[in-house]
């Protein structure tokens, strides 16, 4: 095989990774970001090819990245997306600063098992359409972020639903709970006043049906543009 044949196999098999799996990219070196970081992604994990993800993230296994979403570890760090978890289309999860100079912020970030972490979210979680994670941030397991809601120096518990275009500011949501749609929580006193998930409330299997589908999404083969 000649050097020329050689070469456009190469450059075919790179721009096919950009194909598969979107932009996954290093962050860029920064007074609050010294050190490079290149994210990691899990087994039967799919970005599609227009979504963004950048510097000091984990993806875990099954997870669906879809369209216009970008998740940015380019200035708080780390950011960890759990296992069979879906980030959908234009969603933005980014954080704060959480070093500058020679010194950790700590006041920009979350404790989850001892570790630090710029945003955190769990397992079997699903980011809806244009929401936004912001850290510093905490999201638990087989919680529901809805469609446009904001997460923001917020904590969500574990099976909680943020209806459509709620807004989480500055509190710690506790676990069972929704969030009614369009309401904008900023005071503790609000948080530990959301109702709890009953048998009665209409959403409260929402997160598995849509959790069941999306990993689906992740496990299925990219499928290829059709020319026009």
């Amino acid at each position: 095989m000649n050097r020329v044949a050689t070469f456009s196999i190469a450059l075919n098999l790179i721009l096919g990774s950009f194909l598969l799996v979107g932009y996954v990219g290093p962050s860029v070196r920064t007074t609050f970001m010294p050190e490079i970081a290149i994210p990691e992604i899990g087994r039967l994990t799919r970005i599609h090819p227009f979504a963004t993800v950048i510097g000091s993230v984990t993806l875990g296994d099954q997870v669906f990245v879809a369209p216009a979403a970008s998740i940015r570890g380019d200035e708080g760090q780390h950011i960890h997306i759990g296992n069979q978890s879906n980030v959908q289309d234009g969603v933005v999860v980014h954080g704060l600063e959480t070093f500058e100079g020679d010194h950790e912020l700590p006041e920009n970030e979350v404790d989850v098992g001892g570790k630090k972490y710029s945003v955190f979210i769990g397992d079997r979680v699903s980011l809806a359409h244009q929401s936004q994670v912001h850290g510093p941030a905490k999201i638990g397991d087989d919680t529901f972020i809805g469609m446009q809601a904001l997460v923001f120096q917020a904590e969500v518990g574990d099976h909680v639903v943020v209806e459509p275009g709620a807004k989480l500011i500055g509190v710690k949501v506790a676990a069972g709970r929704y969030v009614p749609a369009l309401s904008v929580i900023t005071k503790q006193a609000q948080a530990d006043a959301l109702p709890i998930i009953t048998q009665d409330y209409i959403y409260r299997n929402l997160n598995a049906g849509v959790v069941r589908v999306n990993v689906q999404l992740a496990e299925a083969p990219q499928p290829h543009a059709i020319s026009r």
